[in-house]
């Protein structure tokens, strides 16, 4: 897949940001002295972190040049480092792991997220947001084109590069054998926006651009097509003419 695009994630900004705000309200932590950004992006997430906790050493950590290049402008006095949170590992116990709308990217959950556990200091916590869309018109209708005769020979491997996830009480399972506290919550947030068009551009930074990039461009043209077609009737104007784009997000918090 083509690098992240940290202009165009950055478009939605606020819709974004709200789940990262929400999460961050939940973790029970007064003066955490390391934290580590995981799938930091732009530093959109990094950013609230460094603002709550301005004496601790926040490390972010993702895969994209693109990403921790604007991060690294944004945040000149945090450290961003390119790494794969799947191997990746910390050369000293962590008080807070921030992991914001990037695990559901990630499979074998049940194996990465006790071992991102074990990375913590006594007391430490995991704090976990997860889009949880899958089976919402927004993403059932990428599955549904791209199988599509036109497509489907070249979009197998996108359909599968996102694992669904399991139900909130598997997380628990999975976490409580780790944790002294566990929290598992879902919110789905309604966000406005100013058509379909619109829904379009917001998932084309996240989950419609692996079927993007895996098209020769008018093969993607066409797909992009009909993708804004099948929203559009999915996600028909409300009475003041906006649409409203349904988000659920699974939370998680847990403490060691």
């Amino acid at each position: 897949m083509a690098d992240w695009q940290p202009e165009l994630y950055a478009r939605y900004g606020d819709e974004r940001l709200q789940p990262v705000l929400d999460l961050l309200a939940r973790v029970p932590l007064d003066r955490p002295a390391r934290i580590v950004d995981l799938g930091c992006g732009a530093a959109a997430s990094t950013e609230p972190l460094v603002r709550r906790w301005p004496e601790a050493e926040v490390v972010g950590l993702d895969t994209s040049p693109a990403m921790l290049a604007t991060a690294r402008r944004k945040l000149p006095g945090v450290a961003f480092v390119e790494a794969d949170l799947v191997t990746w590992q910390p050369d000293a116990p962590v008080d807070l792991i921030f992991a914001n709308a990037v695990l559901q990217w990630v499979p074998d959950l049940e194996r990465v997220l006790p071992r991102l556990m074990g990375f913590l200091a006594p007391g430490g916590v995991l704090a976990v947001q997860m889009p949880r869309n899958l089976d919402e018109p927004s993403h059932a209708l990428m599955c549904k084109i791209a199988a599509l005769p036109a497509f489907a020979d070249r979009l197998s491997e996108a359909v599968a590069s996102r694992p669904g996830l399991p139900p909130a009480d598997t997380f628990y399972d999975w976490l409580s054998a780790e944790a002294a506290d566990v929290q598992v919550w879902l919110t789905t947030y309604h966000h406005p926006l100013a058509d379909a068009a619109a829904i379009v551009e917001m998932v084309s930074s996240t989950g419609l651009k692996p079927y993007l990039d895996a098209l020769p461009a008018p093969l993607a043209a066409e797909f992009r097509a009909l993708y804004t077609a099948a929203v559009a009737e999915a996600y028909p104007p409300r009475a003041d003419g906006r649409v409203l784009f349904r988000f659920p997000r699974l939370f998680l918090v847990a403490r060691r």
